[in-house]
């Protein structure tokens, strides 16, 4: 074993092409392996990185200034667990500073070291990002040593070995073990999250599911049941549902499609009002026929513009995604709704003549603007008279 200590430097992150980072070790002693993506929003670094969708991945943010609110409980975005079904790692320019916000209960570095998140400070992020922007993102490890300790060449190695995000299904683990029911609303100051008490009855397919999402679904007036991924069509229409909400969640849709595209065609075949969203948007196109791709560098931020088709509105939007529909490979029966004004790629798709629709982006942002909250109203409307 070849140990390299770095002067003054506590944590690294090793690329698989080799290439290695230095700068002051945060949060968890440790390591992590995972995909490296940048994420542009200058707000909302607990709800990202306790997004399940980031599940074996490390997040650099290219915001410099990282830590001022602290961290609380009610933005915590995922149902359960910690780093394992989130963020592996965090990156940053600057050294995550310490709370200043009347809502925070704990400083950033001690909430990432109690969920066991690894970070990396003092990195030039905006390098980090070009490198990711020209070459796609890279597998990687994050690793933590306050004694400046590592052994690079082993880093580097697992960074290449390891096979990436094709073909991994990482909703089994993201998701509920068993049903439960949610009745709680959006956030509203200075009460908080309300309870809610809704007549339309709602099953949420947890594939990876963020709070938010069944926050803004409460708030519409919807009782929610929320249920294991491996749940099937059989099951959930056995609770009689007057809509199903595919959710988002982490990894491969093809490889999570194996066992819940037959049972998404079945929910189509019935007839219910549908919804799908992030990776539940990816595995409705599947269902009906189309092909998701992985993407070089994937989008993620919180000001990404996306048009919605259906009104000619541009709203600016929240994304998490490294995998996309291929909007060429849409059937006759499908209509695209909603298209990145980035990069062109498919945003959100319709069936004709049925009450199914499913957005690429996050309606429920979290961090994000609140653009695109009607699309919870739009499903609820497709289920009939609140």
């Amino acid at each position: 074993m070849t140990t390299k200590i770095l002067p003054g430097a506590t944590g690294v992150l090793a690329l698989a092409d080799g290439t290695v980072l230095q700068g002051i070790g945060v949060g968890a002693v440790g390591s992590a392996l995972g995909e490296v993506v940048f994420n542009t929003a200058m707000t909302g670094y607990q709800e990202i990185l306790t997004d399940p969708s980031y599940m074996s991945q490390i997040l650099a943010f290219t915001f410099p200034h990282v830590g001022n609110t602290g961290t609380n409980v009610e933005d915590i975005e995922q149902m359960g667990g910690g780093s394992d079904t989130s963020a592996r790692g965090a990156i940053f320019r600057d050294v995550p500073t310490d709370p200043a916000n009347y809502r925070s209960d704990a400083s950033f570095d001690d909430w990432m070291k109690r969920r066991g998140v690894v970070g990396l400070a003092g990195v030039d992020t905006r390098a980090l990002t070009k490198i990711i922007r020209d070459k796609g993102a890279p597998h990687a490890v994050i690793a933590h040593d306050p004694n400046g300790q590592f052994d690079l060449d082993a880093l580097v190695a697992q960074a290449k070995a390891w096979t990436g995000l094709v073909g991994l299904d990482l909703a089994k683990p993201a998701s509920t073990l068993q049903a439960f029911e949610w009745d709680e609303g959006l956030w509203a100051w200075p009460e908080g999250h309300p309870k809610t008490q809704g007549r339309k009855q709602v099953v949420v397919i947890d594939y990876g599911v963020k709070r938010n999402i069944l926050r803004a679904l409460a708030s519409t007036g919807a009782r929610i049941t929320v249920v294991p991924a491996t749940t099937t069509a059989e099951e959930v229409l056995a609770r009689n549902p007057d809509g199903v909400v595919l959710s988002n969640g982490p990894g491969d849709p093809a490889a999570t499609g194996e066992y819940a595209v037959p049972e998404i065609q079945k929910l189509v075949a019935s007839g219910k009002p549908l919804m799908g969203i992030c990776l539940g948007h990816q595995m409705l196109a599947l269902a009906l026929g189309a092909r998701t791709v992985k993407m070089e560098q994937g989008h993620h931020g919180a000001n990404h513009p996306v048009k919605d088709l259906t009104t000619g509105k541009v709203e600016i939007v929240s994304m998490n995604h490294g995998f996309t529909v291929d909007r060429d490979s849409l059937p006759d029966a499908v209509t695209e709704t909603h298209i990145s004004l980035f990069d062109g790629t498919n945003c959100g798709i319709a069936v004709k003549d049925k009450p199914i629709f499913s957005v690429q982006h996050h309606p429920e942002a979290s961090p994000g603007p609140a653009d695109s909250l009607y699309l919870f109203d739009r499903f609820a409307d497709l289920m009939g008279p609140r």
